[in-house]
C-alpha cells in the first residue's frame, strides 16, 4: 500500500465505525500559552477533555500534524541518526469523549491491524498498565481481560507509570495507556532474541506503532487523581511508522513517505544514498526538516529569533549545516526539494499548495542567510587559530559565543577543530550552556495551584461585544506563582472582558463590591476559560462583584483593531490580492501589520494606503457584524480564510463596507471613531512578509504636535522661518565645505607627522622601531600607517590615540618580519591592549584595538618596546 493508501484505509476504517472525521489542526498553535506547536493528536480536543468545550462528536478520527522538537517531547538530536524519529510527523487517532471506552478501542485497533492492514499478530506485542503503589493504582485488569479475546497472555505485557500511565501534563486528564508494538525484524533474529524481551528498549525494529489511552482520572496539583465525570478515549498510532511496517522496510525513511525527498537530494548533491553513513544521516536530517519547517511556513509561522519562529529557524539552520558538512552543499539547496513535497502531499494538505510561492521563497532567503552565517563563522574561527595557544584547544567561551551570538553549531566547531588536530572546551562550552539553560527555566518557571471551584460551572458567557460592566460572579480562582510573582487567575460566570487572542490584548480594569475594588491588570484565554488576572484576591470571592473594562483603553484597541481591518482592504485593493495577513498586534498605542508582499512599500504607495484608509474612516461607515454564523454563509459574504488559522463550524464576520473580515476582536461602532490613521513604519521581517506599524485618533494627534514642534524649533535653530528647508541646505553645504577643509589640514598634518617619525626611527634588535601618541583620527592614522610601511623597511609601527575618552591602537609590521620572524600584529594589539581595558585584532601585518583607559596607552607603547627588545 502506498502511504496515500494507508492514510486513507486509516480514516474510512473509523468513518464505517460512525466517527465524524475532521481536518489537521494546524500545527502552529497561536492561542494556548502553554503549547507553541501541536506535539499531539490530542492537542485540538484539549478543551474538551477539560470540561471547557462541549462534545459536537462524540466520536471522532483524523490525522494530525505534529511537531516534537523542544521540551519534554524532545527528539531533535535524534533525528535522522535513527530510523524512527522525527520533528513533523502525521498522528493518526481516534477519539470517543464519553461514548465508547476500552473494549470498542482495543477491539477496533484489533481489527484494523491485523484484518484491514493484514499484519501478522504473530509479530505483535500489546502492554498494559501493571499498576503503580505511589499513585494507589492497581493494575489495568480491564485491558487485559478484553486483550485476551484477541492475543495469547503470553504476548500481553505489563507496564510502568512512566510507559503505560499517560498524563497531559502536570495537572489535568490523565489515565492508562495499552501499547500495540510490532517487531519487523526477521525470523532468524526473532528467534534467537524473543520480541517481548525488547519492548519499550529503544530496539529500531521492535517499535511502538499506536498508543490507546484511556483518560479516567485528573491529576490535582497535589499529585491526587480523581474520577473523572466522563470516560474518554484517546489514541494516536505513528503514521511514517506504520508504513515503514506495512511496506516491509526496516527504516521510515525507506517508505514512500520520504524517498521522493532523499532520492532528489542524493540527485541534486550527486551523492548516492546508501553508500557512507554521514551523508545518509544528512539526507535524512534535510528530508525531515524539510517538511517540519515546509508546514509550519503554511500555517503561519515564519523563522525568528524568538519562541516558535526560533525553533522553525533552528530546525531549518540544522538542515543547512548537515547539508554544508556532509553534502558539500554551498549555495541555497532545500528549496528545491518543495515542489516534491508539494506534489507528494498537497492533495491532502491543500495548505501546501496555496503557500507554495511564499514558502520557497522564505526557505531560500533563511538558506542564503545561514549560508553567510557559516561563513562569518568560519571566518572568526581561523582568525581564532591564527592567535595560537599552546593547548591547541578552542575555549569553551569562544565555541559559546560562537553558537550564541552568531548562530554557529557547535559540532561543525568541533568538526573543524578536528581536521587541525585542536580540540574544544566542551566542558567549558556546556557550563556556559547550562547556565543560559538554568536562566531561561528560571524565566519559565510556573507554579500553578489548583482550582478553587465556588460554583459549577463549565461556560464563561461574554459579554464584552455589547458590554463594558456587567455583574459577575466568581465561578472559580487559583493562585499562580511565574517569575516569582504571584498572581491570581479568577474565571466569572459571565464577563465583559476580551481575553487576548487574535493578535489583540486583553482587556483590563476593575472588579469591585462596596468599598473593595481590585483591579484586573490582564485578560487572557486558557483551555477556552477567560481568566482575569488580579495581584491580589478578594476579601470574600464568593460575594456579587461588578466588572468593568477600562473604557478609554477599549476605545483605542477598538481604533486600531478596526484600522487593522481597514488597512488590509487598502492594500490588497492598491497592491494586489496577493496580500494576505500574516499576523498582527492590537494595543491600545498602536497597530502591527504583518502582510505577504515581495517587495518594499514605495513611498507613494504608502501614501496612498495611508490615503485610503483615511477616505474609509471619513465616510463613516457603520458596523455590520454577524455574530455566529455558519463558515459557508461568511464566504458568501466575501469574508476571507487563511490557512494556518482554525476556524469554528459558526463564526463571526465584521464589515466596514467593502472591508470584510472573519475576526472575534472588538471594534468601533462606525469607522469615524477613529479619527485619522498615520503609518508609522514599514519593514521586512521574513522573506515575501512586510510589517507596518501604524497609529490612529488621539496617537496622530500627538505624533503631529510633536513634528509641528520640531518643525518650529528647527526654523528658529536655521534661522528661516520662511523656509526652513533652504536653510537646512545651507547648513549642509557649509559642513560639507568645512569637512573638506578638515582633511586637506589633517592630511597635511599628518604628512609633517610622518616626517617626524621617520626621524625618530630606532633601530631595536634589528628591527626599525616606531612608536607615538597622536591626536589624529583613526581613519588618518591608518593611512599613516600604511604610508610609513612604504617608505620604512623592517617597520615595527605602534601608534595610541585618544578620541572622545577611548583609547586607540594601531600595529603595523612589515611582511619580512611577519614572514621571518613570527610576528603577527593580531595576537600583539591583543596583548597591548590590556593596558586601555580593550580588545582588538586584525590580520597578522594590521591591526587595531580600542579601550576604555587612555591612561594606559603609554603603558602599551612601553610594552610592544619591550616585545620587539625580546
Amino acid at each position: 500500500m502506498t502511504s496515500t493508501e494507508i492514510r486513507k484505509t486509516f480514516l474510512d476504517f473509523f468513518k464505517s465505525k460512525q466517527h465524524q472525521i475532521v481536518p489537521s489542526a494546524p500545527m502552529v498553535i497561536k492561542n494556548d500559552p502553554t503549547l507553541m506547536f501541536t506535539n499531539a493528536g490530542m492537542n485540538q480536543f484539549k478543551d474538551i477533555f477539560l470540561g471547557n468545550a462541549p462534545v459536537k462528536f462524540p466520536r471522532i478520527a483524523d490525522t494530525q500534524k505534529c511537531l516534537r522538537v523542544s521540551g519534554k517531547h524532545n527528539d531533535l538530536e535524534e533525528v535522522g541518526h535513527d530510523t524512527y524519529h522525527h520533528t513533523m510527523f502525521e498522528m493518526l487517532g481516534n477519539w470517543s469523549f464519553g461514548d465508547y471506552f476500552k473494549s470498542e478501542a482495543i477491539e477496533w485497533a484489533w481489527e484494523l491491524l491485523t484484518k484491514v492492514y493484514g499484519i501478522d499478530k504473530n509479530k505483535l506485542y500489546v502492554t498494559i498498565f501493571g499498576g503503580d503503589s505511589s499513585d494507589n493504582l492497581e493494575e489495568d485488569t480491564e485491558a487485559l481481560e478484553i486483550w485476551k479475546k484477541y492475543i495469547d497472555e503470553s504476548r500481553i505485557l505489563r507496564g510502568s507509570k512512566k510507559d503505560n500511565f499517560w498524563e497531559m501534563g502536570d495537572t489535568g486528564p490523565c489515565g492508562p495507556c495499552s501499547e500495540i508494538h510490532v517487531d519487523i525484524r526477521n525470523e532468524e533474529e526473532r528467534k534467537a532474541i524473543p520480541g517481548d524481551q525488547l519492548v519499550n528498549k529503544d530496539h529500531p525494529q521492535v517499535i511502538e506503532i499506536w498508543n490507546n489511552v484511556f483518560i479516567q482520572f485528573n491529576r490535582q496539583a497535589n499529585g491526587s487523581l480523581l474520577l473523572l465525570p466522563a470516560k474518554h478515549v484517546d489514541t494516536g498510532m505513528g503514521f511514517e511508522r506504520l508504513c515503514m511496517v506495512l511496506q516491509g522496510k526496516q527504516s521510515n525513511y525507506d517508505t514512500d513517505v520520504f524517498t521522493p525527498i532523499i532520492g532528489e537530494i542524493s540527485r541534486l548533491s550527486g551523492i548516492p544514498y546508501g553508500k557512507e553513513k554521514k551523508s545518509d544521516i544528512a539526507m535524512r536530517v534535510m528530508a525531515d526538516h524539510l517538511r517540519a519547517v515546509t508546514f509550519a511556513i503554511a500555517d503561519g509561522q515564519l523563522p525568528s529569533n524568538v519562541k516558535a519562529g526560533y525553533v522553525i529557524r533552528r530546525i531549518l539552520r540544522r538542515a543547512v549545516r548537515y547539508g554544508y558538512s556532509f553534502l558539500n552543499v554551498r549555495e541555497p539547496f532545500l528549496f528545491k526539494l518543495i515542489p516534491i513535497l508539494e506534489k507528494q502531499m498537497g492533495p491532502f494538505f491543500p495548505e501546501l499548495s496555496a503557500q507554495l510561492s511564499l514558502i520557497e521563497r522564505v526557505i531560500t532567503e533563511e538558506e542564503q542567510s545561514f549560508l553567510r552565517t557559516l561563513t562569518i563563522g568560519i571566518q572568526k574561527f581561523h582568525q581564532y587559530v591564527a592567535v595560537g595557544n599552546a593547548e591547541k584547544c578552542i575555549a569553551g567561551d569562544f565555541a559559546f559565543e560562537m553558537y550564541d551570538t552568531y548562530g554557529f553549531p557547535i559540532d561543525l566547531t568541533q568538526l573543524m577543530s578536528r581536521e587541525i588536530d585542536w580540540t574544544v572546551d566542551m566542558e567549558g562550552f556546556q557550563k556556559r550552556l547550562e547556565e543560559q539553560k538554568n536562566r531561561s527555566r528560571q524565566d519559565a518557571t510556573v507554579e500553578t495551584e489548583d482550582w478553587v471551584e465556588l460554583i459549577p460551572s463549565e461556560k464563561v458567557t461574554f459579554l464584552g461585544y455589547d458590554k463594558l460592566e456587567a455583574p459577575v460572579k466568581i465561578t472559580r480562582y487559583r493562585k499562580v506563582i511565574a517569575k516569582g510573582k504571584e498572581v491570581y487567575q479568577l474565571v466569572f460566570d459571565q464577563t465583559p472582558f476580551y481575553a487576548e487572542s487574535g493578535g489583540q490584548i486583553g482587556d483590563t480594569g476593575t472588579l469591585t463590591s462596596g468599598s473593595e475594588a481590585i483591579e484586573i491588570i490582564d485578560t487572557r484565554k486558557e483551555n477556552n476559560l477567560i481568566v482575569h488576572l488580579v495581584e491580589k484576591l478578594p476579601s470574600n470571592p464568593a460575594l456579587s462583584f461588578v466588572a468593568a473594562v477600562s473604557i478609554g483603553r477599549r476605545k483605542q484597541i477598538a481604533n486600531n483593531h478596526s484600522a487593522t481591518h481597514l488597512l488590509h482592504y487598502a492594500m490588497r485593493s492598491i497592491l494586489g490580492t496577493h496580500v494576505e495577513q500574516k499576523g498582527s498586534f492590537v494595543s491600545q498605542d498602536y497597530l502591527r501589520f504583518d502582510f505577504s508582499h515581495f517587495q518594499k512599500l514605495t513611498d507613494e504607495e504608502i501614501r496612498q494606503v495611508e490615503s485610503m484608509v483615511n477616505n474609509l474612516v471619513r465616510e463613516n461607515s457603520a458596523l455590520d457584524e454577524h455574530r455566529s454564523i455558519p463558515m459557508a454563509e461568511a464566504q458568501k459574504l466575501g469574508a476571507l480564510a487563511f490557512f494556518g488559522e482554525k476556524y469554528g463550524d459558526n463564526v463571526r464576520v465584521i464589515r466596514f463596507g467593502n472591508s470584510v473580515e472573519l475576526c472575534g476582536g472588538t471594534h468601533v461602532s462606525a469607522t469615524g471613531q477613529i479619527g485619522m490613521f498615520r503609518i508609522v513604519s514599514e519593514s521586512a521581517i521574513a522573506a515575501g512578509i512586510r510589517r507596518i506599524e501604524a497609529i490612529t485618533a488621539n496617537k496622530v494627534e500627538e505624533l503631529l504636535i510633536q513634528q509641528s514642534d520640531t518643525l518650529e524649533l528647527i526654523k528658529q535653530l536655521v534661522k528661516n522661518p520662511v523656509d526652513p528647508l533652504k536653510g537646512i541646505n545651507q547648513l549642509i553645504e557649509q559642513n560639507s565645505e568645512l569637512r573638506k577643509q578638515l582633511e586637506v589640514l589633517n592630511s597635511a598634518k599628518a604628512g609633517m607627522f610622518k616626517d617626524e617619525l621617520i626621524k625618530k626611527v630606532e633601530s631595536v634588535n634589528g628591527v626599525n622601531f616606531i612608536s607615538a601618541l597622536t591626536d589624529l583620527d583613526a581613519a588618518a592614522i591608518k593611512d599613516l600607517a600604511f604610508s610609513l610601511r612604504n617608505s620604512v623597511d623592517n617597520l615595527f609601527l605602534v601608534l595610541g590615540n585618544e578620541s572622545e575618552g577611548k583609547a586607540g591602537l594601531t600595529v603595523m609590521i612589515s611582511d619580512n618580519l611577519v614572514a621571518d620572524r613570527k610576528l603577527n600584529a593580531g595576537q600583539i594589539v591583543r596583548e597591548l591592549a590590556k593596558n586601555i581595558q580593550g580588545g582588538g585584532g586584525g590580520q597578522s601585518n594590521f591591526a587595531t584595538a580600542g579601550g576604555k583607559n587612555p591612561a594606559g596607552l603609554q603603558a602599551a607603547l612601553d610594552q610592544a618596546r619591550a616585545l620587539v627588545n625580546t
